[in-house]
């Protein structure tokens, strides 16, 4: 892995890797119903410095995706096997997250599937899976900004929660006692 990546325009660059998570999760957003996606996409509980915060990680995120477009893949470099099995399980990861999130029931919170083991196993996945394509294409710089970028993301985690204890209330509070937020850390 090296610090700053060789910038270039190829075929063969981690926009691919990008290109089809995210086509995998706009299929997903077709295909579930309506209510679910809305209640994905809820933003209440997002403060004016919620959303302050999350303006500068999007920043972040916008530079690693730049990043993420020009660099080639280190498909001959030891770190692209690592860097592809952290992808992929990050993927599978979202997707079964996804899922769980629409089998749940619209007016209680989401307490089954991967959901026992994190409070945000969405993010969370989608976390691995960025890491997963920053050591693939070999680059600490990427991996940095990722890591800056998800701190500043945590604002709209905080949020959410927000959301939820208002609309759960107790329930939600019982389940942030038992379910850490990120897996390992409560």
């Amino acid at each position: 892995m090296g610090l700053i990546p060789t910038l270039e325009l190829g075929w063969l660059n981690g926009w691919i890797l990008i290109c089809l998570l995210y086509l995998i999760y706009i299929i997903l957003l077709i295909v579930f119903p309506k209510d679910v996606v809305e209640r994905l996409y809820d933003k209440s509980g997002r403060s004016k410095r919620h959303k302050v915060i999350l303006y500068i990680g999007s920043f972040f995120a916008f530079v690693y995706f730049g990043l993420i477009i020009f660099t080639p893949l280190k498909i001959s470099s030891a770190v692209f096997i690592p860097g592809i099995i952290l992808y992929v399980l990050g993927s599978a990861g979202f997707v079964v997250a996804l899922f769980n999130f629409k089998s749940a029931l619209l007016d209680q919170p989401i307490t089954s599937g991967l959901y026992r083991i994190s409070r945000h196993p969405q993010q969370l996945m989608f976390f691995v899976t960025f890491i997963g394509i920053c050591i693939a294409i070999g680059s600490w710089l990427a991996l940095f900004v990722q890591i800056i970028s998800s701190l500043f993301l945590h604002s709209r985690i905080l949020a959410e929660e927000s959301a939820c204890l208002e609309r759960y209330g107790d329930s939600y509070r019982r389940y942030m006692k038992r379910v850490p937020r990120y897996f390992l850390f409560f």
